[in-house]
């Protein structure tokens, strides 16, 4: 299943959900669809993240890193 198809049966389950209730194992699934929907923008925006680059005032380019503890 790809992540539009993913998002069209977490639009289908929140709808019948408001409507006329949820089954547990539909429940379930809810959740797992949305967990791998919340992984999945998570990762984007990491991979995202690794490849951008800040230009200082004085020219030079660097990598953006991680923020230590």
């Amino acid at each position: 299943m790809n992540m539009d198809e993913k998002i069209k049966r977490i639009n289908e389950l929140y709808h019948k959900s408001k409507n006329e209730g949820l089954t547990d194992a539909e429940k379930e699934e809810q959740q797992a669809l949305r967990r791998d929907y919340i992984n999945s923008v998570k990762a984007n925006l990491g991979a995202q993240l690794e490849n951008m680059t800040i230009e200082r005032p004085d020219g030079t380019i660097e990598k953006v890193q991680k923020k230590k503890a």
